[in-house]
């Protein structure tokens, strides 16, 4: 019997989060590390990309509903407008 306390679904998972890479996978190789550097930038770049291209497009939806907001509060008002006077 184990007096070792179970592990949490989240423990279990996080020891097969980052898997060691295979002996020959491993390199003192400059341009190789240089390479995984530049992959890493790309990544970062396409990120930022992406989460800028996100952001506008919630800036233009976000004006599009205020815009027909507008426009409904407008109408709302003439309706109002029409009420009062007769």
């Amino acid at each position: 019997m184990s007096t070792a306390p179970p592990q949490s679904p989240v423990a279990r998972r996080r020891r097969h989060a980052y898997p060691r890479p295979m002996a020959d996978e491993i390199s003192d190789d400059p341009h190789s590390a240089a390479a995984r550097v530049d992959a890493a930038i790309a990544r970062i770049e396409g990120a930022i990309a992406a989460r800028a291209a996100s952001a506008d497009a919630l800036a233009r939806r976000h004006d599009a509903l205020k815009a027909r907001m507008a426009e409904a509060v407008a109408a709302l008002d003439d309706v109002i407008a029409r009420g009062s006077t007769g």
